[in-house]
């Protein structure tokens, strides 16, 4: 039974070529740099070093796929935003990413990471305009909450879903604090309902139930 807490690292991707496997559902994460991208997936597995964590930005070159059993995988994917980068290198992880994000047949859904106090930056809403058109949910998810008093979260979350309706129905909106571990249920139920593992152990158990004496 595929479960979020049987993850494991399955590949890294560099090219469309290495994008040739079979796929049965993939939810991308994506975000600004250091905005807490590799943190949230961590948490979300409860695992301390399944995706890498780093001070520098732009660390994560690579697309990484994270296998959660049944061809199902989690897929970090490189932060945006970091300028120590070669132009060129710009150029093909842009090439490479645009074919992922508009193309990828097995997305299911985006998360998109943003620090609960420098939300929508000019960058994370060209994300949202950009990746509209393949009408998939999207999930901004509002990281580092802890570093805001509650009445200060409450206000962070209803400006969020504001301006997060701009961007139509299929966007929603959620605190979270890889620190304190908090917001991880909520999004842990998004991830199952995107990527059908729920139905799969209702399935089980109505075959148990059928076969118990």
């Amino acid at each position: 039974m595929a479960s979020l807490a049987q993850v494991s690292f399955y590949k890294s991707a560099a090219a469309r070529t290495d994008l040739d496997f079979p796929s049965a559902g993939e939810v991308a994460f994506v975000g600004r740099s250091n905005a807490g991208k590799s943190s949230a997936i961590n948490t979300l597995v409860n695992r301390k070093r399944l995706a890498f964590t780093s001070r520098t930005p732009g660390r994560t070159q690579q697309i990484n796929f994270f296998a959660l059993g049944d061809a199902k995988y989690l897929v970090d994917l490189p932060g945006y935003g970091y300028a120590k980068v070669a132009k060129s290198e710009h150029q093909r992880w842009g090439g490479f990413l645009t074919e992922y994000l508009q193309a990828r047949e097995p997305l299911k859904a985006l998360v998109l990471i943003m620090d609960a106090r420098h939300m929508f930056t000019s960058l994370d809403q060209q994300m949202l305009a950009w990746f509209a058109p393949r009408q998939l949910p999207v999930h901004v998810l509002l990281t580092k909450s802890d570093k805001l008093n509650r009445q200060e979260q409450q206000a962070c979350l209803r400006e969020a879903a504001l301006k997060a309706s701009d961007y139509g129905p299929g966007v929603t909106v959620s605190l979270f604090s890889s620190l304190k571990a908090s917001g991880v249920d909520a999004l842990a139920e998004k991830v199952r309902d995107w990527l059908d593992l729920k139905k799969k152990r209702g399935e089980e158990q109505k075959l148990f139930a059928a076969t118990a004496p």
